[in-house]
This record gives structure tokens, sequence and C-alpha cells, in this order.
């Protein structure tokens, strides 16, 4: 049992790490003039933004925060298991 939770420790520690690379990579969203003066674009680049690099690091972020939260309850209930 003490073999998994260190496992499971240094897992959760590199979806830390990779989580918050990803959270870094991704522009803002406040987009300012550039939004305003390139509306028509937008739609278009909306439509195939799962596609997009940008589409990508969403999924990801999502991805690894899930893997976050579980990592985090499960770890959690193994310290108190183990005691």
């Amino acid at each position: 049992m003490q073999i998994l939770t260190i496992v499971l420790t240094v897992v959760f520690v590199l979806v830390q790490i990779f989580l918050i690379a990803v959270v870094l990579l991704q522009p803002g969203k406040s987009a300012g003039l550039s939004g305003s003066i390139a509306g028509g674009a937008e739609t278009f680049f909306g439509k195939n933004k799962a596609k997009s690099f940008e589409g990508k690091l969403q999924m990801w972020t999502k991805i690894s925060a899930f893997a976050f939260i579980v990592l985090a309850i499960v770890l959690t209930l193994l310290r108190q298991v183990n005691g």
C-alpha cells in the first residue's frame, strides 16, 4: 500500500506540473481592439476551434484538471486508510 501511495504521489506531482504548463500556455481571453476589428474572422475560427492549438490546450486543461482532482481525492483517502 505504501508503494501505491508513492507512485500516485509522483503521478500527482507530474499532473500538477503539466496543468500549470498548459494553463500558462493559453492566451488571454481579453481580445481588446484587435477582437473588435477582426470580428468577422472570429466566427470562422470559432467553428474550427476544437482543431486549433487553443482548442487542444483547453481540452488538455480539462483532462489534467480532472486527473488532478481525482488523484487528490484518492491520495487523501489512501493516507487516511494508512493512518
